[in-house]
């Protein structure tokens, strides 16, 4: 395999370092559906929705075969004889300690999601009322767990991991993983197109593999804008706990500038500087959080809702990824979670996978794999039940009877921002402890975001400069900015659902591709010389030393 990277990028002009085709169709793109969607807002909406809509009730099969093909996938390469094949040359070593690897996994993937949902998807699950004309937790009913009580409250927990479990990080792992695999290993440009060479071949440099990469470009820039516009919502509601600051439009925009260009400067600075930096800072802060939570909060309960929770979901996980319900309330409530979530991890895949396979230079298959597929899903787990469980132990002990602590109704409302807020000052006595931690959640908002925002420009300019990782600082300061100017844009207009509905639509041929790149990075493993025993003098045909350290 050659690495034809350098004869398509401009040698020099304003385009200097990246594809000039790629740099104008990438932009156009952008521009084209912001403005569509900022001039047409309910007629985006309708269309993005109604695409989304048939996805999610006629291809949920798919969506769940294609989410269980990912997993086994993994879990077959992890613990197959290619396991000690590593992501570079024979030599190479790890870039980032472990500790800085961990974190940037763990911020680039889930961060800010996290500190959104961990209260209010559990706690919608826990509860029973159906406000949306759905079933709140079809497993919880078809069981016959209809009282909210603690076999409902695992239950929801159950759920809750399965969405942010093994099936969502399967697809990161294995995006990461082909992405790391042809760019370190067999020496292609570090871009989405390059997994797709053992099925098209030098057709990846053609027009397959531009649409390959404007689809991740795509992916990443509505993503992290429409997170970015729709985190600031829980920052300005985080602001007016804390001090009565007006939470409407011009708080969030505000805040949209700021994160954009903190976010812009910490991409200039490098993978190595400022993403690992407030990545690690991230975690250290995170942990004083979880354990506010943990220690001011039922802390013998919540060690024990953990054990069984978690063994809950072990049990359950893969019967659970093969369920299709056909039945009106809980098909409708299969595609408003399962799917969409579903939808979400896909669609965010070239994003995050890209930027795991960045950092990940220099480890074996199955080092990468184990990491990215276990440390993250159980700092995941951990912080999930820590914070849902706060927040259901409230409810089920509350003075007034279960269900009256109050977070369950901002729930029912669909007021999700001031969930957090609201467990927060359930958690002690102490007002002034509840209002620093209610003050550390809210800047952990924006630095979880800073980091996903900052590794989502590195992404999307590492793309259009055909695999550079480390692309020319003035792209990254455009795309960087660019990013904010869309959220901002969006936000204004009203049309930032609309967006986030159509990065969800746009998750269906992103999944075709993911499919693809699963069976062509096997297909080349299964073809790599340095999968099986050779003599150690001996040199596979694209030059890749055949040591035998790699086998014993």
């Amino acid at each position: 395999m050659q690495d034809n990277r350098s004869e398509h990028v401009a040698k020099e002009g304003v385009w200097k370092g990246l594809h000039p085709a790629m740099g104008i169709a990438s932009k156009g793109m952008v521009a084209a559906f912001v403005v569509f969607t900022a001039l047409n807002v309910e007629l985006a909406n309708s269309i993005y929705s109604s695409i989304r809509g048939w996805i999610e009730s006629a291809l949920n099969w798919y969506y769940i075969s294609a989410m269980v093909v990912m997993m086994f996938a993994c879990f077959y390469l992890m613990f197959s004889r290619f396991g000690n094949i590593r992501l570079g040359d024979d030599d190479s070593k790890p870039e980032f300690s472990n500790f800085s690897w961990f974190a940037m996994l763990f911020s680039a993937g889930v961060g800010i999601g996290l500190l959104f949902f961990s209260i209010a998807e559990p706690m919608f699950y826990f509860d029973n009322s159906q406000p949306w004309g759905y079933p709140n937790n079809p497993f919880a009913d078809h069981a016959q767990i209809n009282e909210m009580n603690v076999d409902r409250a695992r239950m929801a927990m159950r759920v809750t991991y399965f969405h942010w479990g093994f099936h969502g990080w399967a697809v990161y792992v294995m995006i990461g993983l082909c992405l790391a695999y042809f760019g370190f290993r067999k020496k292609l440009p570090l871009t989405l197109r390059s997994a797709l060479y053992p099925i098209i071949g030098e057709r990846i440099y053609g027009p397959i593999g531009h649409a390959v990469d404007l689809l991740a470009v795509f992916g990443t820039v509505f993503g992290v804008a429409t997170s970015l516009g729709l985190g600031v919502s829980q920052m300005a509601t985080g602001l007016n706990h804390l001090f009565e600051v007006d939470p409407g439009v011009t708080t969030q925009v505000i805040l949209i500038v700021i994160i954009s260009v903190i976010a812009t400067l910490s991409a200039v600075s490098g993978v190595g500087n400022g993403i690992r930096i407030i990545s690690e800072w991230n975690i250290w802060l995170s942990i004083a959080l979880v354990a506010f939570f943990l220690f001011g909060g039922p802390t013998k309960w919540l060690m024990g809702f953990f054990v069984t929770t978690v063994g809950d979901y072990l049990w359950n996980f893969i019967p659970m990824g093969f369920t299709t319900f056909n039945a009106d309330g809980d098909a409708a409530w299969q595609g408003g979670w399962t799917i969409f979530y579903w939808g979400w991890w896909i669609s965010w895949a070239p994003f995050v996978g890209m930027f795991i396979a960045r950092i990940s230079r220099g480890r074996t298959i199955r080092e990468f794999m184990l990491g990215v597929m276990f440390v993250p899903t159980t700092i995941s787990f951990i912080w999930l039940c820590i914070f849902g469980g706060t927040a259901m132990y409230a409810e089920l002990s509350a003075s007034g009877g279960v269900g009256t602590a109050g977070i369950a109704q901002l729930i029912r409302d669909w007021n999700l921002p001031s969930a957090l807020y609201g467990t927060i000052d359930l958690v002690t006595d102490f007002a002034w402890l509840n209002w620093a931690m209610a003050a550390l959640a809210t800047f952990l908002l924006a630095t979880w975001f800073i980091t996903s925002s900052d590794s989502g420009t590195l992404v999307i300019t590492t793309m259009l400069s055909m695999g550079d990782d480390n692309p020319p600082r003035r792209f990254r300061i455009i795309w960087g900015l660019g990013e904010g100017f869309v959220a901002a844009v969006l936000l204004l207009a009203g049309g930032l659902k609309a967006l986030q509905t159509a990065s969800i639509a746009a998750a269906l041929p992103v999944s075709v591709i993911m499919l693809m790149m699963t069976y062509g990075i096997i297909k080349s493993l299964n073809q790599d010389p340095s999968a099986v025993p050779a003599p150690s003098a001996a040199k596979a045909p694209d030059g890749t030393s055949l040591g035998l350290d790699l086998h014993t």
